[in-house]
């Protein structure tokens, strides 16, 4: 005992003094920033005066250093670059950020980075730089430069580099190459003149900052050119002139700088063929192309690896880092899930260099499909959806990102399809089809989908490619990086309406074919780095010895029966489950019950009871430190095929609301890309009736909790988790959620309800599962656990005869309505004399039964004080 205090003793003085070996430790240099606006001239005429909001951050360190401008996105201003520039100043970088004008608190007004102003405020926020001490100098007036941005902060960055020789490096992201083919893009490349407009994505440029003004802080005269191009859905020759004089396309060749171009693959406003016009636009200088997964449309931004990308091609082109970044091509992949965090892992493909969208190498595949006809509805409406301009987190939600569920409406999309593909096939760039419309000038938008061996068909990305044709054309499909694994195919589809776009208002008819195979680009030369083995590959096994040596040694080996196949009949069995969070919380302890098919099963305790962390264990959530959990049999662990058998709602609805309660429930099950959904029977157990097609907006909070409860039956799964599934609802709506409960389990299935309402889970339930502080205190059926203190449940379809009977007779305590009857405690009365009253007033009693509530069943477990 002494021995194991000085060893404590001893340990919490490492402690002690490592910490304050920390602490003493240098912090991050701290960065020096000034605030100050600049004065500058602008204008087609140089007439115009402003000022523009900036702050200036030294670089750490002494002596002078390369400077980086840093732009900021639409709609955003200098703060939104904040931490970045500190982090770039930290790594020995002056860094100068402003809000462009028309944006924050600079004056002016939004020009869409037009060469008059936008691009004449750069030349003199550079002149600016010049002019500090801290600045590295090329020559008098000419600052060592680089500029980086994102999207109208990266149009900036191209067009600064074009009119300003005094730039030595760019890193633009996820912007335009060319924003009227951006606006009004053409998949047949006629321009934007042939374009369809991007309605949605325009609307949210041009009139997101309305106030006073239809525009916002817009220059009138482009507020006027929107406006114009809004109402007819083409643009005018004006437009067109003018939103190239705002693009790199206007500057091509004249781009003579190292540059970055970093690209989003889930961006349907900046695709990545606006990334490979950029990568065109450079001449005499190294081009890297990078496609990450993020973009305008959401996706993971990984913010980690571009930052470092951006500082490591400064630090070569700026301080002259020759073991920095080099040029060539990268592409992010999704590599799965990783086990151990539950996230996805995303690897990096790299290439020397860059093959543009016809892709290094390339294959053809045959198109099946004869000439079909499609409808254009009268209105444009309704319309199908690729994805949501302007809502990327809700793009990524749902299954409404990369590999969700489709939204091609029947009757209006033309599919033709491969062969399922005998070897795997990676698509790396824009595929190509030559189409054949007949029937008049069609808007047509063309999509890509993965289809797999049981014809599930998932959105190789969210993008649609836009285009106008009567007659025939080679079609460009949308750009994108996407793996068809052997045994699946390639799905071409042309539609003719898509949300995110303007269609021709008058309904018609066309028929449209495909004249040639689809030609897929690929890049060989893209080689991923191979995986570092995880720790736990050399790792477990010493720790299996050292944990095999303890165990023979101390004798408390504890056996969690995990090694012994389960029985497939029995729906769920835990057996010795245990887990213990980081701050020391044991959660549950050493758990173990079973569940046995056909019941309803109530999970009962009090708060912190470890009922969540329990279900949140049953399905594959968070991972038990000891004991086991068999679904039929099988162990669960993430992933586990088993676990398809499970339907779960856990946590409150979640539907889109303009959707109605069928959609909404379609849509889930195509993202979770299973079987059969056996919509109707999973909808006829929930009891919506004809409520199921009005939009959710529409519904009671009962009828929600109902879809709910048909979103987790969705394939009728063997085993039902319902986490407090009649939360918020009124009386009625709990008795029909009763109804619907006993209704599944009837058919042979088991249900499992966690709940705080202990009468309802005793009018529900066949059996119970009791937790306190984490361990089982009883589990059994509902009579037994209930058990009788008393009390008599006589059964009649008379209460209120029966009440006014009861309350009169002597030795009978009390009496309450208690479906199926009258709940009596008796207090000097017997059950033959209670039974003998009511029938002599005319009471009809069809049973008597030992009764005790399961509230004081459970509170006698628990105690009253827990």
């Amino acid at each position: 005992m002494r021995r194991g205090r000085w060893a404590a003793v001893a340990g919490a003085v490492a402690v002690l003094a490592g910490g304050v070996a920390w602490a003493a430790l240098p912090g991050p240099p701290r960065v020096r920033a000034s605030e100050q606006r600049v004065a500058v001239v602008d204008g087609p005429h140089d007439d115009r005066h402003i000022a523009l909001d900036t702050t200036f951050f030294a670089p750490a360190g002494r002596g002078r250093a390369p400077a980086v401008l840093l732009a900021h996105g639409f709609g955003g201003s200098k703060d939104d670059t904040r931490g970045e520039a500190e982090r770039l100043a930290r790594h020995g970088y002056a860094v100068l950020t402003w809000s462009a004008r028309g944006f924050g608190r600079s004056d002016g007004e939004i020009t869409l980075d037009s060469p008059d102003y936008d691009v004449k405020d750069v030349r003199q926020l550079i002149d600016w730089l010049a002019r500090r001490s801290e600045v590295r100098l090329d020559a008098p007036g000419d600052p060592r430069v680089g500029v980086a941005g994102q999207s109208y902060g990266g149009a900036i960055t191209l067009l600064a580099a074009a009119y300003d020789r005094r730039v030595d490096a760019i890193a633009p992201q996820v912007t335009w190459y060319d924003l009227a083919d951006s606006l009004f893009p053409d998949a047949t490349g006629r321009g934007a003149a042939n374009g369809v407009f991007k309605k949605v994505w325009a609307g949210i440029f041009f009139t997101g900052g309305a106030s006073s003004t239809a525009c916002g802080r817009f220059l009138p005269s482009l507020c006027a050119m929107y406006q114009r191009v809004a109402e007819t859905g083409a643009p005018t020759p004006e437009a067109i002139a003018t939103l190239r004089r705002s693009s790199t396309s206007s500057v091509a060749g004249r781009i003579h700088v190292p540059t970055l171009l970093v690209q989003g693959q889930s961006d349907s406003l900046f695709p990545l063929d606006q990334a490979d016009g950029n990568a065109r636009a450079v001449t005499g200088a190294p081009v890297k192309v990078v496609w990450f997964q993020g973009g305008h449309d959401g996706g993971d931004p990984e913010t980690t690896r571009i930052r470092g990308l951006v500082t490591g091609w400064f630090d070569r082109y700026l301080k002259g880092d020759r073991t920095a970044a080099e040029s060539g091509f990268t592409v992010t992949r999704s590599g799965g899930i990783d086990s151990s965090t539950q996230r996805v892992v995303v690897t990096a493909a790299t290439a020397p260099r860059y093959p543009g969208l016809s892709g290094a190498a390339r294959r053809t595949f045959p198109l099946g499909g004869q000439e079909q006809t499609i409808q254009n509805p009268p209105g444009g409406s309704p319309a199908s959806v690729s994805t949501l301009p302007g809502l990327g987190a809700l793009n990524a939600a749902g299954g409404l990102g990369a590999g969700g569920a489709q939204f091609d409406l029947p009757g209006q999309s033309a599919a033709f399809e491969t062969e399922p593909l005998d070897a795997p096939v990676t698509l790396t760039g824009s595929a190509r089809v030559r189409v054949h419309v007949a029937g008049g000038r069609a808007t047509l938008f063309a999509k890509v989908y993965d289809v797999g061996p049981d014809g599930q068909a998932t959105p190789a990305r969210r993008l649609a490619a836009p285009f106008t044709l009567d007659g025939t054309a080679d079609v460009a499909l949308p750009a994108l990086d996407h793996r068809f694994d052997a045994g699946h195919s390639i799905r071409v589809v042309f539609g003719t309406t898509d949300m995110g776009f303007a269609s021709p208002a008058r309904a018609a008819s066309y028929r449209v074919s495909v004249d040639s195979p689809l030609t897929v680009p690929a890049d060989p030369a893209l080689r991923a780095p191979s995986a570092p083995l995880p720790w736990w590959v050399w790792g477990l096994p010493a720790i299996a010895v050292a944990a095999a040596v303890v165990l023979v040694a101390t004798g408390r080996g504890r056996r969690h029966g995990g090694g012994e196949p389960g029985d497939p009949e029995v729906p769920l069995e835990i057996s010795g489950l245990t887990k213990r969070y980081k701050n020391g919380h044991l959660a549950v302890d050493d758990l173990s019950f079973r569940v046995e098919r056909g019941q309803v099963c109530g999970l009962l305790g009090p708060n912190g009871a470890g009922k969540t962390t329990t279900l949140r264990m049953l399905m594959g959530l968070i991972h038990p430190d000891a004991g086991q959990i068999r679904i039929f049999g099988e162990p669960v662990r993430p992933g586990a095929p088993v676990l398809a058998r499970l339907g779960s709602f856990v946590e409150g609805p979640g539907f889109l609301p303009h959707l109605s309660g069928r959609d909404n429930l379609e849509l889930y099950w195509k993202a979770a890309g299973r079987g059969e959904a056996y919509l109707d029977e999973a909808l006829e157990i929930a009891g919506l009736g004809d409520a199921i097609r009005r939009p959710v907006r529409t519904y009671s909070q009962g009828m929600r909790q109902r879809l709910a409860i048909a979103q987790a039956m969705l394939g009728l799964p063997d085993l039902l988790v319902l986490d407090e599934p009649t939360n918020g609802l009124d009386p009625p709506q709990i008795a029909e959620m009763r109804e619907v409960l006993v209704r599944y389990a009837a058919a042979g299935r088991t249900v499992i309800i966690s709940s705080h309402l202990l009468a309802e889970v005793e009018q529900t339930c066949t059996d119970v599962v009791v937790m306190h502080r984490g361990t089982l205190v009883a589990a059994g059926p509902v009579a037994e656990i209930a058990g009788h203190d008393g009390s008599i449940l006589v059964g009649t379809p008379e209460v209120d005869r029966a009440m006014s009977v009861l309350t009169a007779l002597e030795g009978v305590e009390g009496a309450e309505p208690y479906a199926p009857g009258v709940l009596v405690h008796l207090n000097g009365s017997g059950p033959a004399a209670v039974v003998a009253a009511l029938v002599a007033g005319g009471v009809p009693v069809d049973r008597v039964t030992p009764h005790r509530r399961l509230e004081d069943a459970f509170l006698a477990l628990i105690g009253d004080g827990s």
